[in-house]
């Protein structure tokens, strides 16, 4: 019985490391779920803090998360954008693989 919770544990470790699919927005460290609606002085704002050396977080719901420095070239044209990422989420940090805008 213990073999076969632990197996169970380390699955659902593997699985939370897995790729996912969320839809958000990217925004700022500085404004984060202020500016989730993606609105056009969302964006300006946004746009206009990365800009200014913020750095850029991905906002799911209320959860903010960090965007790893590998995945910053990824998501520069989506700054302020409701987007649908596939990536991988560590910790509080999300690596993109890909990025699209959100339909």
């Amino acid at each position: 019985m213990k073999k076969c919770i632990f197996a169970v544990l380390m699955t659902g470790a593997l699985f939370t490391a897995s790729a996912n699919k969320w839809t958000g927005t990217i925004s700022d460290e500085k404004c984060g779920k202020a500016h989730a609606d993606a609105s056009e002085k969302s964006m300006k704002c946004v746009q206009g803090c990365v800009k200014g050396g913020k750095a850029a977080v991905f906002v799911v719901g209320d959860k903010v998360y960090k965007i790893d420095a590998k995945s910053a070239d990824k998501i520069k044209d989506h700054v302020g954008h409701k987007v649908e990422i596939n990536g991988k989420l560590k910790d509080d940090t999300v690596t993109v693989n890909k990025i699209k805008m959100a339909s």
